[in-house]
């Protein structure tokens, strides 16, 4: 790979990586820190990857150095109840955004990367198994278990209006 093939890449998947990460960690260097990172790894590993797994490669790396940036820090704490911030009125979809940003907050960290992934960036069950590490089977419970944690949360919300 050349330096001008990489730096198409970057052009191609950087914002992509980026949008996935800072969904995640809501922490705007942090993610900056991660995408650099891993954009750095497709540079040293740049002879074993292929252009056509360039981007699940970047996003498997991402997720590991978010997961890895995860544990070193404890940043991330589930609310102690669903229904503690229940009570938005909805004026615009603004408003609606900031709550299904909320209901993705609730979520586990590795619940919210599974939604992040299948529903915003549009990975197969398959792909998402192969950067998460999880197998396809996994992937579709924790997805199923996720999104009934988000629609009862949505519902609660609702309900409370």
């Amino acid at each position: 790979m050349t330096a001008k093939i990489f730096n198409e890449w970057v052009n191609l998947y950087a914002d992509g990586v980026y949008r996935f990460i800072l969904k995640n960690l809501r922490h705007e260097e942090d993610a900056r820190d991660i995408v650099q990172g891993a954009f750095e790894k497709l540079w040293i590993n740049r002879e074993q990857v292929t252009e056509g797994s360039v981007k699940s490669y970047l996003f498997t790396i991402a997720y590991n150095l978010m997961i890895d940036h995860l544990r070193k820090n404890k940043r991330t704490q589930l609310k102690e109840s669903f229904r503690e911030e229940a009570k938005i009125e909805r004026q615009n979809g603004r408003e609606l955004r900031q709550i299904l940003n909320d209901a993705l907050e609730q979520l586990p960290a590795k619940w919210k990367s599974l939604v992040l992934l299948k529903d915003y960036e549009g990975y197969s069950y398959e792909e998402i198994g192969k950067i998460t590490g999880l197998n396809s089977s996994q992937v579709r419970v924790y997805l199923h278990r996720a999104r009934l944690q988000l629609r009862e949360y949505l519902v609660s919300v609702e309900n409370n209006m």
